[in-house]
């Protein structure tokens, strides 16, 4: 496969991603593998996928870190590596950004050859972030990037307790309108339980919601038809991935020759 620049400009890519996330049907969301190296998205491109998600777990298990820990310099390079390897648009999992200022994270995601970002409303150490001040800062990427990078906010109510007591199915809802108005493209209640989307749903209009799909969970088409535009799978895909390899060497360490 050619690389991500080859046929498409970083803007065509861009437009190319908006509009695969319009006008999906009910029973139809966007699937979007996750790739955490160069070799699975060039697999997951020549399997016909239309665009790439990266999973920060995924790309940080490859390298050697744990979730959250790996530096936003070989974060960056990861991404770039990946999407230099494909023509199809890529969107990067950022975490929550690095504490980069809005112009020069854009500018960095741009470099990378990434035509989307997801972005994190928490951080390990503080938990969920303020959302007024998350959102602000949203805007603020959304301004620096004009229509040239696909912004997906994903809200971590499900998986950091909010102040105050409120319940996770609230602030989420709360923080995906907030983060809707600041300009993002997409939002992601990360471990939204599926009788949670139609809410959500019914929260964002016409706005892409991104589900992730988990193992032993909804299929495809019942994620679409509770509200879901968009289905990532986290470091999901490695995790299985890694499931086959170590079954590999366990053949490999009991002598199997591997002829079959």
């Amino acid at each position: 496969m050619s690389g991500g620049g080859a046929t498409t400009g970083a803007p065509g890519r861009a437009g190319v991603l908006r509009a695969l996330h319009r006008g999906r049907a009910g029973d139809d969301p966007l699937v979007l593998p996750g790739p955490w190296d160069a070799v699975s998205a060039r697999a997951f491109e020549e399997a016909g996928f239309p665009a790439l998600a990266t999973p920060s777990a995924g790309i940080a298990a490859a390298l050697g870190y744990e979730d959250g820990e790996t530096p936003a310099a070989e974060m960056f390079a990861a991404v770039a590596r990946i999407a230099r390897s494909v023509s199809v648009p890529v969107t990067a999992d950022l975490e929550g950004g690095y504490g980069l200022p809005a112009a020069e994270l854009v500018e960095r995601v741009r470099e990378s050859g990434a035509v989307g970002v997801n972005l994190e409303d928490s951080d390990p150490a503080v938990g969920l972030k303020d959302p007024e001040a998350h959102a602000a800062w949203l805007a603020e990427v959304r301004a620096a990037a004009g229509p040239g990078l696909f912004v997906n906010a994903r809200v971590d109510a499900y998986i950091r307790k909010a102040p105050g007591g409120t319940a996770p199915g609230d602030a989420a809802v709360a923080r995906a309108r907030l983060y809707a108005e600041a300009g993002a493209d997409c939002v992601y209640p990360i471990a939204a339980p599926p009788a949670d989307l139609p809410a959500l749903r019914a929260a964002l209009g016409d706005l892409p919601l991104n589900a992730l799909a988990v193992p032993g969970g909804l299929s495809f088409t019942e994620l679409g038809l509770l509200g879901a535009t968009r289905v990532t799978f986290g470091d999901g895909l490695l995790v299985r991935a890694t499931a086959g390899l170590t079954a590999l060497a366990a053949r490999l360490r009991d002598g199997d020759a591997l002829t079959d």
